[in-house]
Parts: structure tokens; sequence; C-alpha cells
């Protein structure tokens, strides 16, 4: 049984609470109603959208991709309960918060790291395409950076301990499975997107994702996994000058 829920956020789909499920710290994600779409339509809708990231996060672990273990899926309630991470930090936090902190204080070869952690997001990218996981949501936001071994300490410095540090990737409410290298290419789009208009002091930082994205295997589609994410990124910037 779960405990009291405490609310921990609220995005435009769902809502986060975590709680203890069978004794683990537990996240639960539950989907609201939309009352702008009839009810049949939501609720086929919002089944649809929660078997997706059901689907995703279990073959997550074929791909050999961290994510939160799936403890329960409960359609009558719109839920899905899953692992927290207490002890974790996004990636967008690391970078705006510690990595900068870091920079100011000069210590540390914040370089080093950012390069370490571009190379676990684009092997880890990478590793959700060739097992056709379409993302749909690819953010700093949507990354956790966990500790290997929890050294007990709040220090922020046990973040730049790269070697102690995994990737978790977090929420596919927006994904499917799909083999279309046209779809590969706009996750890659939106995960360049999203790093030029939160992490624009580090411009260097997608074409390190990219690097480790075609580095990590020589799988026989990138060619065209590339071209296709160079076509969207045309079309996304010719919509920019048009307006």
């Amino acid at each position: 049984m779960a405990e009291e829920l405490k609310i921990l956020k609220q995005g435009a789909e769902a809502k986060l609470y975590i709680c203890k499920y069978l004794d683990r710290p537990t996240l639960i994600k539950e989907r609201f109603k939309k009352n702008y779409r009839h009810p049949d339509l939501d609720a086929t809708i919002t089944k649809e959208r929660i078997k997706n990231e059901a689907r995703s996060i279990v073959r997550c672990k074929t791909a050999g991709v961290r994510t939160p273990s799936l403890y329960l899926v409960d359609f009558e309630r719109r839920r899905i309960y899953m692992q927290h991470f207490e002890n974790s930090i996004t990636v967008k936090d690391f970078i705006i918060n510690i990595v900068k902190k870091t920079e100011q204080n000069g210590a540390g070869d914040t370089e080093n790291v950012l390069n370490s952690v571009a190379t676990m997001i684009g092997h880890t990218v990478k590793k959700l395409h060739e097992n056709n996981i379409i993302h749909g949501d690819l953010t700093t936001s949507n990354m956790l950076l966990v500790e290997k071994k929890p050294k007990g300490t709040d220090d922020d410095a046990r973040w730049l301990q790269i070697n102690n540090i995994e990737l978790i990737m977090i929420d596919f409410g927006l994904s499917y499975v799909d083999s279309s290298t046209e779809d590969m290419g706009v996750d890659l789009y939106v995960l360049e997107r999203a790093l030029i208009s939160t992490h624009n002091d580090f411009p260097n930082l997608f074409n390190k994702i990219l690097d480790a994205y075609k580095n990590y295997s020589k799988h026989n589609n990138v060619k065209e996994i590339l071209a296709k994410f160079e076509d969207v990124r045309a079309r996304g910037r010719k919509r920019t000058m048009v307006g």
C-alpha cells in the first residue's frame, strides 16, 4: 500500500507525487483528465500514453539504459508507480548550479566533467534509438545524475566525481516505439533546441553529445539519422526566419 502522497510537481499533462510504496521511495505520475476532450477520447488517449510510457521504460532495460524501475501501472486511476531517486540531481541543475559554482570558485576541471556527462548523454540517446525508442522530450530536465555508491554527504563536489556518477533517463510520457529515422532526427533536434535555450553558456555541449552519439557504435543507419536531423534543423531554421 502507498503511504500519504506528497505532491512534488505539476506539469501540463500530469501531477507527480512522492510516497512510500511497499516500503520503497516511490514516484507516482498521475495523468489528469482533459475536460476539453470528449471523455471517451480522453480515456483512450490517456490509456495509450500510459501504455507507451510503461512500454518504453521496460524496453530501456533491454537497451541497457537506466530508468526508474516500474512498480505498478494503474489505468483506473491513470497512474504509474515507479522508483524515486531521492539522492539525485537533474543534468539541468548540475550544469547551471554546480558547474557554474565550480567555475566561479576556480576549482575542478569543469570541461572534462562536462565532456564526460555529454558523452554519457550521447551514448544513452544512441542506445535508445538503436532499440527504436523515441523519447519525445529530450531535455536536461529529463535526465538525472545519481551516485553509483552514495557518499553520504550533501557536498556539491560529489557530483563532480564523474567515475561515481551514472545517467538515468526519466519522463517517457511522450515516448513511443518506432524505427523511423525521421523521428530519431527530431529527437536530436529537440535536444539541441533545449540545450540552446537552457545552456547557451556552454555552446559546444550539443556537439560533444552528437560526437558521442555518432561514435558509440557503427550501427548502419547512423548516417541516415544524422541526415534527417540536418533536414529537421534546416526546416526549423526556415520557420524561425519566416516567423
